[in-house]
């Protein structure tokens, strides 16, 4: 096919697509990437197409909206630096380079972390950080470096002013006498979803009644437009930066106990072992019968703690019968293959000063399990529903593992010296996997490396399946308060559901999953700086001290430990070791010493000296013993 600029186009015009990709689409050689480069950079210069981020190009207009002003940003972060009369602007990543500083708003301080604007031929600096010495400068830091919004707009406060406080009860099915429970962790405030389980002839009835935000927020309103540019509500250890704006988030559409709300209701019949026999969606009104966390669920029906059996009297059977179908559900998904990865995420505990008091491995309760399994089979009941009607819908998609990073990962388990069943093929082996390494040493590692093989969850139109959870159809559906997906899905079901044409274009649903998916991994890239600079400045307080650790990584320039006592990880720089010359092997699963020929793996058990805790650098520094 012959390059030409209309065809080029057309081809992004649906989609965001790397240059690769572009040559792909149009059927074009390898040989051609030059001419198409060229095409793009003339195009770019015309403004008629940018380029957003991932490297990915799409067309400039009025149908991107906050897409395009989303990847204009030009934050860059760095260390001031002076050279002669001038001052420059060093980026973290220094492969970015440097700024030459022309402009700023506080007095410059050389060394400094500091945040800027691009602009042309240098940068303007907006704020300076002498040190990150406190979270909540780390929180402000980042905030600043990722271009998280803070306010909502001029337009969208208007219209929370003029807000609908009530979404009346009629032509909603009453559920209100079902004693739904809401089950969240301590802090939370935005209950999404509530459940309720009951006995039948056949099996169980189980209802999954989801906040019905859609009739809060039109498609199309200024809240809505500023909810799809968040994309999701960004959480920290003490905050959120919710997607909503709290009167909805935390008042109007979350599920209060006693409060009467809107709610979109997935209402699943099963049988006695768990299989699905009927399901259908209603517009319905509720009134949650308590607000309940997670430990007071597990003291009750797992450890039998009779002080809170008492509390909860009322709802002991109604919970004991969501237990009973959760375990039942666990074992289908068992048999149906499924990835159960148990890895831990860091729990920052943060006094009411604002200082880090520890950093703890957080548990999955059984109270977690139930609550998860009934959102996963609500979300898929709603994803098989809109593929047997080829509606078209944001699904939630998980592809294969590619062969080559399972390769990898088989040679490392066979260095750790890991027996794993014969029987059973792809997921189901991988199951088996994670069965045989389940309380042993090695356990996180392992689940760490595993899910390092896997492919990224994203959104899609095209329902590819989700390889993790064994399922041929999955989207989400049960956070619409958090999450601009559900939002979407919940927009579509009802459409559907009333025969109406679904208020997206196939191109539209394209162009915002490519988004949603961009906008998810730079959300879990935020949390994750947070919580990495959070962990370093809770070290700083230990230079000195000695832990136990297990090897995590392995890199070029030195290799990473995660302690066991406090769940942090640090950095052995090979330079630090002077006893021998370490030459790290092909897979990066293993380095050896030239002279003593001692080798170290990962999974391997160490005992390190915590040497430096550098919070504007990102660097946690320890030292082997």
């Amino acid at each position: 096919m012959k390059l030409e600029e209309e065809k080029v186009l057309k081809v992004i015009k649906a989609k965001a697509l790397k240059v690769n990709e572009i040559l792909r689409r149009l059927g074009l050689k390898r040989g051609e990437r030059v001419k198409l480069k060229k095409m793009l950079k003339e195009l770019s210069k015309a403004g008629k197409i940018i380029k957003v981020r991932g490297g990915k190009f799409t067309v400039r207009g009025e149908r991107l909206g906050e897409y395009e002003k989303e990847s204009e940003k030009r934050t860059v972060t760095g260390f001031i630096r002076k050279s002669g009369r001038f001052y420059f602007l060093e980026s973290e990543q220094r492969t970015n380079g440097s700024y030459l500083i022309r402009k700023t708003k506080e007095k410059l301080i050389e060394d400094a972390l500091a945040v800027g604007i691009r602009k042309e031929k240098g940068c303007e600096i907006i704020r300076i950080f002498p040190s990150l010495s406190e979270v909540k400068e780390i929180k402000e830091f980042v905030i600043l470096k990722y271009g998280l919004p803070r306010r909502l707009g001029a337009k969208a406060e208007k219209e929370l002013e003029a807000i609908k406080r009530e979404v009346p009860a009629k032509g909603r099915l009453d559920l209100r006498h079902l004693k739904h429970v809401t089950i969240d962790g301590e802090n939370a405030k935005d209950f999404d979803d509530a459940v309720f389980v009951e006995k039948t002839e056949g099996g169980y009835r189980l209802y999954v009644s989801i906040a019905d935000v859609a009739s809060y927020v039109p498609k199309g309103s200024a809240i809505d437009r500023e909810a799809k540019k968040r994309g999701m509500s960004v959480y920290f250890p003490d905050s959120v930066i919710p997607m909503l704006p709290k009167v909805l988030s935390d008042d109007l559409c979350s599920l209060k106990p006693k409060k009467d709300r809107p709610c979109f209701s997935v209402i699943i019949d099963l049988d006695h072992r768990g299989n699905v026999k009927d399901a259908h969606f209603e517009k319905s009104v509720i009134r949650s019968a308590k607000r309940l966390t997670y430990e007071q669920v597990e003291r009750a029906i797992v450890e039998k703690d009779r002080i809170e059996r008492k509390r909860l009297k009322g709802l002991i059977r109604d919970l004991e019968l969501m237990k009973e179908l959760t375990e039942i559900l666990l074992e289908r998904r068992r048999e149906r293959g499924s990835l159960d990865f148990d890895l831990p995420e860091p729990e920052i505990i943060i006094d009411m000063e604002g200082d880090v008091r520890g950093i703890l491995r957080s548990k999955t309760l059984f109270s977690h399990r139930i609550i998860e399994e009934f959102m996963i089979l609500a979300n898929r009941v709603v994803a098989d529903f809109f593929e047997k009607r080829k509606v078209n819908a944001l699904f939630r998609i998980h592809e294969e593992p590619e062969r080559e990073k399972l390769a990898i990962f088989e040679q490392f388990l066979k260095s750790l010296r890991i027996c794993v069943p014969k029987d059973g093929k792809g997921i189901k082996r991988l199951q088996n996997i994670i069965g045989v390494v389940r309380g042993k040493p090695y356990e996180f590692i392992v689940n760490k490396l595993l899910l390092r093989s896997m492919k990224q969850a994203r959104y899609s139109v095209e329902n590819k399946g989700h390889y993790g959870l064994g399922l041929k159809s999955y989207l989400h559906f049960t956070s619409p308060i958090r999450r601009y997906p559900d939002l979407i899905c919940h927009r579509v079901l009802e459409a559907s559901l009333l025969r109406r044409k679904i208020p997206y274009t196939y191109e539209e649903l394209e162009r915002m999953a490519s988004y949603l998916s961009e906008r998810e991994r730079l959300i879990m890239e935020v949390e994750r700086e947070l919580e990495d600079r959070i962990r370093i400045l809770f070290m700083k307080d230990n230079i000195g001290e000695e832990y136990e650790g297990i090897i995590t990584h392995i890199a070029s320039f030195g290799f990473f430990v995660e302690l066991f006592d406090v769940f942090v990880e640090g950095l052995v720089p090979f330079s630090d070791m002077t006893d021998d010359y370490y030459r790290v092997d092909r897979d990066g699963t293993s380095f050896l010493g030239r002279r003593r020929k001692k080798i170290f793996r990962l999974g391997d058990i160490v005992k390190v000296r915590v040497i430096s805790a550098d919070v504007e650098r990102k660097l946690l520094r320890f030292a082997l013993i």
